[in-house]
Parts: C-alpha cells; sequence; structure tokens
C-alpha cells in the first residue's frame, strides 16, 4: 500500500470512529454504555489526539498507572495510587464548566458515600482553578476528596489515559494500582455500582 493510500485509509477510519464519537457526544445509546462501546470510543479518541510528550508516563489496561502528585482544595499534595492502595479506587476527572459533570456529581457523591470504609473509593480531580472548583463545591457539595490540577497536555487526565481531554473521564483502579477501567461520558443514575463491579 502506498503512502497516499494509506493517508486515505488512516482519515478514512478517524472519520468513522469521529462520527461514532459524535453520535455519542449527542445522546449515548445503549452500545457505547457498555465495556465494548467504551473500549470503541476510547480507541476512536486516541487515534485523533495529538501524542502525549514523550517523556511522559500514560496508563494502559492492566498495568500500574503512573504516579500522580495533586494538591488538594487543603493545599496538602496527595500521591496516586500510592496514596489511596488497599482498595478499588474510582477516580473522576472533571471541571466546573462541564455540564455532564456537573450532573454526575451528585451520583458519583451517593455512591462514595455508599461505600464506607471498605468499598471502592472516590476521588475527583477537577482540570480547574482553586477559586472556581470552591465556589462550586458550595452549591453542589461532595464528600470525597478533590484534587486540583491544569488542563494541558501533561495533566492528570491525561497521565490516566485520556489524551483527547474530554470530561468527564473516570478510571477504575484496582487495590494494587492498576487501571482496569475508563469511561468516557458520565454516569447515569444506578450505573456506577454496576461499571465498577463488572
Amino acid at each position: 500500500m502506498g503512502p497516499t493510500a494509506k493517508v486515505l485509509l488512516v482519515a478514512a477510519v478517524a472519520g468513522v470512529l469521529g462520527a461514532v464519537a459524535g453520535l455519542w457526544l449527542n445522546g449515548p445509546g445503549p452500545l457505547l454504555r457498555t465495556e465494548v462501546g467504551q473500549r470503541a470510543l476510547q480507541g476512536a479518541l486516541e487515534a485523533s489526539a495529538p501524542k502525549p510528550p514523550a517523556d511522559l508516563a500514560v496508563a494502559r489496561r492492566g498495568e500500574v498507572i503512573p504516579t500522580v502528585k495533586l494538591p488538594g482544595l487543603d493545599g496538602n499534595v496527595r500521591e496516586l495510587p500510592a496514596n489511596f492502595t488497599g482498595r478499588p479506587l474510582l477516580v473522576n476527572l472533571w471541571a466546573s464548566w462541564c455540564g455532564p459533570c456537573i450532573e454526575e456529581m451528585p451520583e458519583l457523591d451517593r455512591f462514595a458515600a455508599a461505600q464506607g470504609t471498605n468499598g471502592t473509593q472516590v476521588v475527583g480531580i477537577a482540570l480547574d482553578d482553586a477559586a472556581a472548583v470552591q465556589d462550586f463545591l458550595t452549591r453542589i457539595p461532595v464528600r470525597y476528596p478533590i484534587l486540583l490540577d491544569q488542563a494541558g497536555p501533561r495533566d492528570a487526565g491525561v497521565q490516566l489515559g485520556n489524551p483527547k481531554g474530554v470530561l468527564p473521564y473516570t478510571v477504575l483502579v484496582s487495590a494494587d494500582g492498576r487501571l482496569l477501567k475508563q469511561k468516557i461520558g458520565p454516569f447515569r443514575h444506578g450505573e456506577i455500582e454496576d461499571w465498577v463491579s463488572n
């Protein structure tokens, strides 16, 4: 296959994958709420995303996630996965300006509260400035820790396997720090339990 044919093939595949992503963004159908659909969407977004910086460690399914050090709202730096080992960890990336993120926050808070001291831990990473996050949390409080980062080519979302930067973005990390699952888009009511357990 010649160089021109390869370029056309890549463009066609990217176009189809972009159309699938567009359908999802305009109202996710049942397929895109499945693990198979999520993997397809993840592949489509990765194919059209800029390459992460060469020296940046990026999480891969089944592997231990790279170390991510971020400040919390209290100023104390937390380290993923080291400060959260021993129990599964759900990490949700969001921003105060992201409508779907805002809609799923109460569901994430409900799930986190139901986990108690032995279930899945929940951590939010806001790709936003501290003042906007504080203001948001006065209106829609959550009981799980919120860490802060700035959106960009080296942010926590990219490190956790979301090079396109689509929000909300959620990962499930095993008790020993391995990336188990990725989800692009918001959780609907009652979906988190099934997603974590399957």
